[in-house]
């Protein structure tokens, strides 16, 4: 199958990075969905959006020399588009993710007060 730009193809989520999600193409290709191509909203974190090994369906908006795949989930047909808004997260996941800041926060506090007391572990 060949990839053509403006075409929309079906793939399968293979890596998730801060800056995008790599997705494999039919064909054994593989392309790229920058962050800011995910969603019509602003996107922090990309697996809010995607999970590892999910089957999407993406537009291709760009092939560059060197065989780069630029892809887009946001410029699909309105009808297509996956995300309109922010996927709500679990209560789970939003105790875990407050657990974790809550933990940091305490940890810097802890650091910053030894700091000043001169004191050190």
């Amino acid at each position: 199958m060949s990839i053509e730009v403006g075409s929309t193809v079906e793939g399968v989520v293979t890596g998730i990075t801060n800056f995008g999600a790599f997705i494999e193409l039919d064909g054994g290709e593989t392309g790229l969905v920058h962050i800011s191509e995910v969603a019509d909203t602003y996107v922090k974190d990309v697996s809010n959006y995607l999970k590892m090994k999910e089957k999407i369906e993406v537009k291709v908006i760009s092939i560059d020399d060197d065989g780069k795949i630029g892809l887009s989930i946001k410029q699909l047909d309105n009808k297509k588009k996956k995300f309109k808004t922010v996927p709500k997260k679990s209560f789970e996941d939003r105790l875990s993710d407050f657990m974790q800041e809550s933990e940091q926060r305490q940890q810097d506090l802890r650091r910053s007060l030894e700091k000043r007391s001169g004191q050190s572990r």
